[in-house]
């Protein structure tokens, strides 16, 4: 049997050291990976982009598409809402494709494509995808997406959480940061995250809905989002899809 590790890391660049042999959790909790999972839970298509002109050339392609997201903590000219998991939630529009861009969190998603597999999680599906990755993924790297160059208290809770689940059953923390940051958020009451720059940021800026919407939904969804052919599907419900199973034999030819 495989010797199982993990490790916590941050930022986008960070994909980089782990693109080969791990799998790869992408988390930001405030708020692309909320956003993402709370869309596609919904049942609308999720196509991350790194930017705003790739989201563009990428919803050329669509129906109808729904553009999403924001740079610099604005939602980019010409998008139809910004990066927000409360709005998402509340639109009943769900047949448009959400084409997604943020500052942080859509380019640690994007960088990482390529590994084993790709995952996102936040605090709504943090369980499901620590189980989901136990029983596949021997060595797994739980990345937080990082803001201004700050690994932020949200990214390390998620990261924590995500990583404890998995030293618990039984893996191997590969560094003393791994364990360090476990450690500390081990017991701490997710209500920590009020008092961070983000939710600072979200008060400020009158979106404190979505500082809300994240704190009041921690571990309800079995969504498991996995980034296939630049598409996010949820790795749940892939056995029974033929045409997402043709995907991911595609993905893993193309990550050899």
């Amino acid at each position: 049997m495989k010797k199982q590790t993990v490790v916590i890391d941050c930022f986008p660049e960070s994909a980089d050291r782990y693109r080969t042999r791990y799998a790869i959790v992408v988390i930001d909790v405030i708020r692309a990976s909320t956003t993402a999972t709370t869309a596609l839970a919904l049942g609308r298509r999720v196509l991350p982009a790194r930017t705003s002109d790739e989201a563009s050339v990428k919803a050329a392609t669509l129906q109808n598409p729904l553009l999403a997201g924001e740079l610099g903590g604005n939602k980019p000219f010409g998008f139809d809402i910004t990066n927000s998991p409360a709005q998402i939630a509340r639109r009943t529009d769900v047949d448009r494709p959400m084409v997604f861009v943020s500052s942080s969190g859509t380019q640690l998603l994007v960088n990482a494509a390529g590994a084993e597999a790709v995952y996102v999680a936040c605090l709504r599906n943090a369980t499901a995808v620590a189980r989901h990755l136990i029983a596949r993924h021997p060595r797994v790297a739980v990345l937080g997406a990082g803001t201004r160059g700050q690994f932020r208290r949200e990214d390390q809770f998620g990261c924590a959480l995500v990583a404890r689940q998995l030293i618990d059953a039984g893996y191997s923390a590969e560094t003393p940061a791994t364990i360090e940051i476990v450690e500390r958020w081990r017991s701490t009451p997710v209500d920590v995250i009020r008092g961070g720059r983000s939710a600072e940021y979200l008060r400020r800026s009158g979106q404190e809905d979505d500082l809300e919407f994240v704190l009041g939904h921690l571990d309800d969804l079995d969504t498991v989002p996995s980034l296939v052919d630049g598409e996010l599907i949820d790795a749940a419900r892939q056995i029974d899809s033929p045409a997402v199973h043709a995907g991911r034999q595609a993905h893993a030819g193309s990550a050899e």
